[in-house]
């Protein structure tokens, strides 16, 4: 081997070849034989001498396995060390995609560019550091009606109010311009899609309606108290209907004919929800359809589908002597049941029916459910708008709210989009998070702030 600044190979063999003592001897030799102008030459050289950039000289696997050790900050840092440094630690997708799953962020592994996922990452810790600060959304009004509006539904960026005033409006939530607005009965609960909207009455009907038109296409007659909560599904052409009578009625949709009505429930039935199952039990398969009734007290569980007569598969409760009140909130998306209490948050486990977990906020009583997903759940009170972080069961950031109307009913506020729960992506923190009627007859909405 012949080095770059030595003429004779010999003697270039001959010191390479040297054992570590000799070469040191060697060394003191020649700086002892040396002038003011060699050492100071040998002074200003060494410093360069004796660096090393491992991420520079270390195979791309081994820096990236070492990168894994820092925390994300620490590499933003290190990015400003050189064009060197900050192009291998880009690169290491695994790091960047850790990293914003840790601020609850979807992940799509599809995407392997490694430069994008450290962009999403800087975008994912503005999009946290202004929940933390309070300064995610921004408020608006929704102005039209002319007396108290009970009943709000939500879809797609399109927000449905029922009235007291005898009239439903269809707003569009982006723009704040009513969409549609027709002529109804009093509205306790409504539903809709895009050709139809069902209305649960307190005159004891539920009422479909067209859009277009706004002809009432079907009445249902049957109940003997106000309808609090309805549901239906068109592949079923069912409906069903929770109501003060403490009963709930299966209906034919197409035909308005009552085919069945459940009992059991002592208490006022102010939620009915449909929903697809999607776990395995003893009880029922992936694919059946579940019907869940809520009154103050129970969760009630039922199969529906071609079947007329059902019978209830399972009664839940937060507690036996009837002690605790449940929220007049309800979630259920096939796998999970979520209701809050006086106690905390309960979720059962549809598969077994067990409490998984009672997740408690000791700082803040009687917090009550929006919605609930894998990563975030949003909460409020009479003040606050919440967001929890499920993972540690801490409140990451709040919202104030005005003098909202109450309902004990919970049918006068509700959560918009719910895909950012089951963790932010960049794309879907955005449009409604919020609205709640107001005194004045207005609708309050609380929407996602554009990032900046």
């Amino acid at each position: 081997m012949k080095c770059k600044r030595c003429t004779n190979v010999r003697d270039c063999a001959i010191v390479v070849g040297m054992p570590w003592k000799q070469k040191n001897e060697t060394l003191d030799h020649l700086i002892s034989l040396s002038g003011a102008v060699q050492l100071r030459h040998l002074s200003n050289n060494l410093e360069t001498l004796l660096k090393r950039d491992f991420l520079k000289l270390l195979p791309l696997e081994l820096s990236f396995y070492l990168l894994k050790w820092l925390d994300p900050q620490t590499l933003l840092t290190c990015c400003l060390v050189s064009k060197q440094w900050n192009k291998v630690i880009s690169a290491c997708t695994e790091v960047w995609q850790i990293a914003c799953k840790n601020l609850g962020w979807q992940i799509d592994d599809s995407v392997q560019d490694a430069l994008h996922w450290k962009k999403v990452y800087l975008k994912a810790i503005l999009r946290m550091k202004q929940l933390e600060d309070h300064e995610a959304f921004e408020t608006s009004s929704l102005i039209g009606h002319s007396a108290r509006v009970y009943a709000l539904y939500y879809k797609d960026g399109l927000l449905c109010t029922g009235s007291d005033d005898l009239s439903a409006k269809l707003w569009d939530v982006s723009t704040g311009q009513c969409v549609y607005g027709i002529q109804t009965h009093t509205c306790a609960a409504v539903k809709f899609d895009e050709q139809k909207l069902v209305t649960g009455s307190f005159d004891n009907t539920v009422a479909c309606w067209e859009w277009s038109s706004g002809a009432r296409t079907q009445h249902f007659r049957g109940h003997t108290g106000a309808v609090f909560s309805v549901d239906y599904n068109d592949e079923l052409d069912i409906l069903v209907s929770g109501s003060a009578d403490f009963t709930v009625k299966v209906w034919a949709l197409s035909a308005g004919t009552c085919l069945n009505t459940l009992t059991g429930h002592t208490e006022w039935v102010t939620k009915v929800v449909l929903q697809k199952c999607k776990v395995k039990s003893l009880l029922h398969s992936p694919g059946d359809y579940i019907l869940l009734s809520a009154d103050k007290y129970e969760i009630k569980i039922w199969p529906i589908g071609r079947e007329i007569n059902c019978k209830c598969l399972k009664t839940l409760s937060v507690s036996e002597d009837r002690s605790i009140c449940l929220q007049p909130r309800l979630h259920f998306d096939g796998k999970y049941i979520v209701c809050s209490s006086a106690l905390g948050l309960y979720q059962w486990d549809f598969a077994s029916y067990d409490i998984l977990r009672v997740i408690k906020t000791p700082e803040i009583a009687n917090l009550a459910l929006l919605g609930f997903g894998d990563v975030f759940a949003l909460l409020f009170d009479n003040r606050y708008l919440y967001i929890m972080d499920l993972r540690t069961e801490s409140l990451i950031s709040r919202w104030p709210l005005p003098e909202y109307r109450k309902s004990k009913r919970g049918s006068s506020f509700l959560a918009g989009e719910a895909s950012w729960l089951n963790g932010l992506d960049g794309h879907n923190d955005t449009g409604l998070v919020f609205a709640t009627s107001m005194p004045d007859h207005s609708i309050h909405l609380v929407l996602w702030k554009e990032p900046g």
